[in-house]
């Protein structure tokens, strides 16, 4: 077991079962995320670090004909994923699979060369190698699909001592947004000649990124 995932273990072997209950008040724009996703009937999305499950579940009652997998390097929270996945009876349509997010093989892992549409919901901020995993993951989107990644924002309209105490708070959890986020989203999209979209939300609390790759070279 790599050291990631020691880490990740040990820091969600308890938060894990009240994980959910305590982030839906400030893990904000997933859920907007989740309804522009729009995967073609029949078609995959994968999320990369999806702990709970709570996004996958999500995304397989919005989209009923999409086929689902997760990834994710917690053992822990890949167990509470899955009794999720039970509880919503979609283990039919949800695969989950223990990897490393800079690091993995599809094909090994589901069967999946590449997928429609991948997701990143507010893994980035916690994982240090958080380039690699997004040139990994790029590197798994189907010739017709996109990438989404949710995380927390620049911060640029927020007051001041509100920017201060988030980050003091998110970084007692090890969490750390990453201001250059969209500056590595737009080089990526810029290097493979495709599409980028970001955009700041709640004042810049949140972010909303995609690359495309269903449009065609610029």
């Amino acid at each position: 077991m790599s050291e990631a995932a020691r880490l990740m273990d040990r820091m969600y072997r308890r938060q894990r079962h009240i994980y959910d209950a305590s982030r839906k008040f400030y893990l904000l724009g997933r859920d907007a995320m989740i309804a522009e996703l729009q995967p073609p009937v029949g078609g995959s999305v994968l999320e990369i670090g999806c702990g709970t499950g709570r996004n996958l579940v999500r995304i397989a009652r919005t989209y009923p004909e999409a086929r689902c997998f997760g990834l994710d390097v917690s053992a822990e929270m890949l167990d509470t994923a899955g009794r999720a996945v039970a509880r919503a009876s979609l283990g039919h349509r949800i695969r989950l699979a223990r990897g490393d997010a800079t690091a993995f093989d599809p094909a090994a892992l589901f069967g999946e060369a590449a997928f429609d549409r991948i997701v990143i919901s507010y893994a980035l901020s916690m994982i240090p190698p958080w380039n690699a995993v997004l040139a990994e993951s790029a590197g798994h989107v189907a010739p017709a699909g996109a990438l989404h990644v949710v995380d927390f924002g620049d911060q640029a309209r927020l007051p001041r001592p509100a920017r201060w105490v988030l980050n003091r708070w998110l970084a007692g959890f090890d969490v750390t947004p990453r201001h250059d986020l969209p500056r590595a989203l737009s080089e990526m999209a810029r290097q493979a000649r495709r599409r980028v979209r970001v955009r700041q939300l709640f004042g810049g609390y949140a972010l909303h990124g995609v690359i495309e790759w269903d449009h065609g070279p610029m």
